[in-house]
């Protein structure tokens, strides 16, 4: 299956999803973190650093479970708003 190429703010959103998850994990180690929610310790690595710009939407839950986060906060925290504020 070929992927379609990313948008720049798709790319932007990836980014500050891994530093959300980053910043999350605190001074947990990344074996720890990714051994936790059962994922690949390179999957982690390759999400915090951007490089996996999409992750599989049970990736991401299974690490939020693991840090603590509210999935629905961390989609809030790295999706910027693009409803404009509508004049009355």
């Amino acid at each position: 299956m070929v992927r379609p190429i990313l948008s720049p703010a798709e790319r932007e959103r990836g980014q500050r999803l891994g530093a959300a998850l980053r910043t999350a994990r605190g001074d947990r180690s990344m074996v720890q973190v990714a051994a936790e929610a059962g994922i690949p310790v390179e999957t982690l690595r390759k999400i915090e650093t951007g490089r996996i710009a999409t992750p599989a939407f049970f990736t991401i839950a299974a690490l939020a479970a693991t840090l603590g986060i509210d999935l629905k906060t961390l989609a809030d925290d790295v999706t910027p708003s693009t409803v404009d504020a509508v004049p009355a």
